[in-house]
């Protein structure tokens, strides 16, 4: 399936509402995390070597997320009952997200579609896009405490293609920066404004 086939899959469209920070800011968050070109470079090779195994990628994720009630709950009626064409939209999405993670230019595009997600799991916009009866606002510090697992279950799947240890972690490191700044951009909606 094509980007432009996945439901609710607005990368680059009108329906994205323009992120309230700069590409100023967007260069200053990057520079704090010490993302520059390598690792530009580094995220690119990622996608090489990803973009035949997200399907594999997303069932270990899925499993995480379907092992741990907690997690699944916010694809649920908020009474245990997961709605599961709303979990099969989100992971068509998610696939996705993983190739904008490695392949788009971190442009004003890419900002504005990383405040849409940020807005996508808060309570101004979760349910919309899908048109689902679940679980009204994901908790801020769930979007925070994934990094971890989002970051050290990819490495695996970046070493299968025979690239030297130094070029796999090269891509992790990338991979892991790139996660950070997008996890910073989406918690915009939870942050009260002035204190961004």
């Amino acid at each position: 399936m094509s980007a432009t086939q996945i439901p609710g899959y607005t990368y680059g469209t009108t329906q994205v509402p323009r992120s309230p920070l700069s590409l100023e800011d967007l260069e200053n968050l990057k520079k704090a995390l010490l993302f520059g070109p390598e690792d530009e470079k580094y995220l690119h090779l990622a996608g090489e070597v990803l973009k035949d195994q997200i399907e594999q990628i997303l069932d270990l994720w899925y499993g995480f997320v379907g092992s741990h009630p907690h997690l699944l709950h916010y694809f649920t009626d908020g009474k245990g009952n997961p709605n599961s064409e709303y979990l099969a939209a989100v992971r068509k999405r998610f696939g996705q997200w993983i190739l904008d993670t490695c392949n788009r230019p971190y442009d004003q595009a890419w900002l504005d579609y990383a405040y849409e997600i940020g807005l996508r799991h808060h309570r101004t916009k979760k349910n919309a896009t899908d048109g689902v009866n679940a679980v009204p606002h994901v908790d801020f510090r769930y979007l925070v405490t994934f990094i971890y697992p989002i970051t050290v279950t990819i490495k695996p799947f970046l070493a299968k293609k025979g690239h030297s240890p130094e070029e796999v972690e090269k891509m992790h490191q990338a991979w892991f920066k790139s996660v950070v700044l997008q996890v910073a951009l989406w918690s915009l909606p939870y942050v009260r404004e002035g204190d961004f």
